[in-house]
């Protein structure tokens, strides 16, 4: 396959992935832009992520699409601190009494609006809230090649990640693994 339009996606999430939480504060390092990044009065969290995942990132053989409730604020006050150009985001949907059906049984509310904006093509989501019931109802729902991968919200993405879905965007892209 050739050409952006042909790569596979990488909806990315923000809090867990990139922004670790849920253990002990100290147990996190602060991260400095060498800037005041856009933000950082606002949301003392983002000293939490690490310059480094903008690169990993870039390296990956996708098209990554912020994924997130951050929505547009991801490229403002997210992709200059770690060093990403602006990317596509997801603009949720207004919830319906189809979510509410789906949250009952354990769908994500996320889950239907991925799998529509993919249209086909194959996808990894990269989330802290990813379950074996979206796994599932991808599967079911979606005619292309789908990864859902959770990540440790305590401590975000780490090298095993990074490796998993290289391996994954690799082998749908037809580039031999690393």
């Amino acid at each position: 396959m050739t050409g952006s339009a042909q790569r596979p996606l990488l909806f990315l999430d923000v809090d867990g992935p990139l922004i670790p939480f849920g253990a002990a504060p100290d147990r996190y390092p602060i991260f400095a832009t060498g800037a005041h990044a856009p933000g950082d009065d606002a949301n003392p969290l983002l000293s939490r992520i690490d310059p480094a995942h903008g690169p990993r990132l870039l390296a990956l053989p996708c098209d990554v699409v912020w994924a997130t409730t951050w929505e547009e604020e991801a490229n403002e006050c997210i992709a200059p601190r770690i060093g990403l150009p602006r990317l596509a985001v997801v603009i949720w949907p207004e919830p319906s009494d189809t979510d509410e059906q789906d949250e009952r049984y354990g769908l994500h509310w996320k889950t239907r609006a991925l799998v529509d904006l993919a249209a086909g093509r194959p996808f990894a989501w990269v989330d802290d809230e990813v379950t074996d019931t979206d796994r599932v109802w991808v599967a079911a729902h979606h005619p292309g090649p789908a990864l859902l991968h959770r990540v440790d919200p305590r401590v975000g993405l780490t090298d095993s990640d990074y490796a998993a879905l290289d391996s994954w965007f690799r082998r749908q892209v037809g580039i031999p693994g690393r």
